[in-house]
């Protein structure tokens, strides 16, 4: 499989259809790296051991890491952001009666409204349970084995986590193997929360010229700011190192691939 180096993160060089397509065979774990994950990716190393588990898909997430990939001499065929798979996948699955998704985040009661409107476009049950955790639950291991017991219990196939990078990423990490019926597991940040109507999406046209940030930037200025205007900086330096053959790569953590970290810690998201 084809893939595109960028800092210390190989990136699957895949379209939209065919990552659907090898998902739907084979199942794994879809994350979706932009900039503010390739700096985090820099300094957090549990976030690292779950971006390389085994059967892990890492797809680009970003117009700009699609510019950058073209100025490392390695072009990344299509951006695929959790917010354009997830429907894309569910919309794929409508008539497959095997696939049942669990959805994992959101404030209260947003998930649930989700799970009613997919349902509706699918015109069937395929979100068959929704759980919209508290504050602070990735701390609390009793919260934690209730949420993996409910989603066991329901049944489902698939499991697409909104809990924003990198709680979500780790939090599967932490979890999947204890998770016996999920096959497929997304990352999708503030998906379920698009899917719900709760937030509104980015224009398509500042998307696909990689203003996606500035759009967001705007509409949550405190939230966001520091990321985008301070946080994501050091970025743009350590691609221009990289093209110049002077990128300090970190070092992968020396944890096996299909190491599940049960001791993984959680930290709040940024």
């Amino acid at each position: 499989m084809s893939q595109v180096k960028i800092l210390n993160i190989w990136i699957h060089n895949l379209t939209m259809t065919e990552l659907i397509e090898k998902l739907s065979q084979t199942g794994g774990f879809v994350v979706t790296p932009n900039v503010d994950h390739m700096v985090k990716l820099q300094k957090d190393n549990e976030l690292l051991v779950a971006y390389h588990l085994r059967d892990t898909y890492r797809v680009c997430d970003s117009k700009i890491l699609e510019y950058t990939s073209k100025f490392l001499g390695n072009p990344i065929k299509e951006k695929i952001s959790g917010s354009d798979l997830f429907p894309a996948f569910y919309n794929y699955h409508k008539e497959n009666e095997d696939i049942k998704i669990f959805l994992l985040g959101a404030a209260e009661g947003v998930a649930r409204k989700a799970q009613i409107k997919i349902n509706e476009k699918v015109g069937r049950e395929i979100v068959v349970d929704t759980y919209s955790p508290s504050e602070g639950f990735e701390n609390n291991e009793s919260e934690c084995q209730k949420i993996v017991t409910r989603i066991n219990e329901s049944g489902a196939t698939v499991l697409a986590v909104g809990l924003g990078a990198p709680k979500q990423e780790k939090w599967i990490a932490k979890y999947k193997n204890q998770l016996t019926t999920v096959k497929v597991f997304l990352a999708i940040g503030a998906t379920i929360d698009f899917e719900a109507g709760c937030k509104p999406r980015c224009p398509k046209w500042m998307s696909e010229v990689g203003l996606e940030w500035l759009y967001r930037l705007s509409c949550e200025p405190h939230r966001l700011s520091k990321r985008y205007l301070v946080e994501s900086l050091p970025f743009f330096w350590l691609v221009l190192l990289q093209k110049l053959n002077r990128y300090p790569e970190p070092e992968l953590p020396c944890i096996p691939f299909s190491f599940c970290p049960s001791t993984l810690t959680l930290k709040e998201e940024s």
